[in-house]
């Protein structure tokens, strides 16, 4: 399975967040190393041995349409986010309260491999979609509509922020044999020199 590469200051991610009553930052970015970020799965080679294990769950590819977190009431639809002209993967409309983005050259909600969903935790205005994402624990479950008529039912394995210095990209971004998701959004701090929050709040999750 291959993975998409790229290099710079890092990803942008769902980053541009307020802070304290300031303005929101101009360009707040996610994590600072370059990152891997699962592509979709190509077929395998006709002569490639066959897997020995059986195969783990997952989906057929298929875009998604909404997402569904009930335990912080999350119900929003999906925008394409893309790589940009910096090599950043760009965030989702910085204005929009209720508008989660996926890396749409990746691998889509429950297909084999990691998923990225990215989300404003707040605009300029108000709270965002992903103001509670911390709040996710162990067990939760959540839901991804998709286009071909399937729901993709993920459980939260674990939440953890970490340094956007420090950012631990092969464990985040890393293709996996099964299908999983990680939801992403800023956490910690506001850092008013560097208009930009810290840290990066990541759920990790996986298709049941």
């Amino acid at each position: 399975m291959t993975a998409v590469f790229w290099s710079g200051a890092g990803l942008v991610l769902a980053t541009t967040l307020m802070g304290g009553g300031e303005d929101p930052p101009d360009n707040a970015h996610g994590p600072r190393a370059a990152a891997a970020v699962s592509a979709a799965p190509s077929a395998p080679a006709a002569d490639e041995p066959a897997t020995r294990e059986p195969a783990a769950r997952h989906l057929p590819r298929s875009e998604p349409t909404r997402l569904l977190i009930p335990a912080i009431d999350v119900d929003a639809p999906f925008t394409d986010l893309a790589i940009g002209s910096q090599g950043r993967l760009d965030p989702p409309p910085p204005h929009n309260t209720n508008l989660v983005g996926w890396y749409a050259e990746g691998v889509s909600p429950g297909e084999r491999g990691t998923a990225i969903i990215a989300g404003h935790v707040d605009t300029a205005t108000s709270p965002a979609v992903f103001a509670r994402l911390g709040e996710l624990d162990k067990g939760d479950r959540f839901r991804v509509l998709r286009a071909d008529g399937s729901k993709a039912t993920f459980v939260v394995d674990e939440a953890e922020s970490f340094e956007k210095d420090d950012f631990p990209d092969e464990r985040v971004y890393a293709d996996t044999p099964d299908a999983q998701v990680r939801l992403i959004t800023c956490s910690g701090a506001y850092d008013h020199a560097a208009k930009d929050y810290t840290e990066n709040l990541v759920v990790f999750a996986h298709l049941v």
